[in-house]
């Protein structure tokens, strides 16, 4: 298993750019957006993060599938705005996995090995063992932290601006991945001025 984005979906693009222009109207504008709003929205997403100036980033709003190794989701879970909607769960799932598809390559195969004995061992025990719930918490207290577990996220621009700055040049393959998904999304690194 690898590192995976897909399903993204980007909502609010155009309205956030129409109100990044909101703190110098008397009056909301609803129109079409225009050069004179791309303009100031490139200027303002630009600025540096924490000044305030970039917040309408915040309108543009993405979801995503994201599929990734524990030791990336530890590092993940550290942005405030990159929410969880909903994932897959290791409490009622773990026992059915194909631990072996479930891991990065460069999981050591021997921890691999260990934990498909654990597993085989606990399907082995008749559901009134004692030892089965103990089996089972060594089972998951075991885990690699190249298991992969996918999830569905909510961000939006503001957040993905922060996380790819500090993250472009992470020892991790997985921050280039995803600063190269980033790359991708619609006007991002326009309005961000990224380089």
């Amino acid at each position: 298993m690898k590192f995976n984005i897909q399903n993204t979906k980007v909502y609010g693009l155009e309205k956030a750019i129409k109100a990044s222009g909101n703190p110098m109207r008397t009056i909301i504008e609803t129109d079409e957006i225009n050069d004179k709003d791309l303009l100031r929205a490139r200027k303002l997403g630009s600025t540096r993060s924490g000044e305030g100036h970039d917040n309408y980033l915040k309108g543009i709003i993405v979801q995503m599938d994201v599929t990734a190794p524990l030791y990336w989701w530890k590092q993940a879970q550290r942005y405030h705005w990159f929410d969880f909607v909903s994932s897959q769960s290791t409490m009622h799932c773990l026992l059915k996995f194909d631990v072996r598809k479930q891991v990065v390559p460069q999981t050591n195969s021997k921890v691999v090995e260990i934990i498909n004995e654990l597993v085989n061992e606990y399907h082995s025990l008749d559901e009134k063992d004692a030892r089965k719930k103990d089996l089972w918490h060594e089972i998951i207290a075991s885990l690699p932290s190249g298991f992969c577990l996918g999830a569905t996220m909510t961000t939006n621009y503001q957040q993905l601006k922060t996380m790819y700055l500090q993250r472009r040049y992470h020892k991790l393959k997985e921050w280039h991945d995803f600063t190269k998904w980033c790359d991708e999304l619609p006007s991002f690194l326009e309005l961000t001025n990224i380089k």
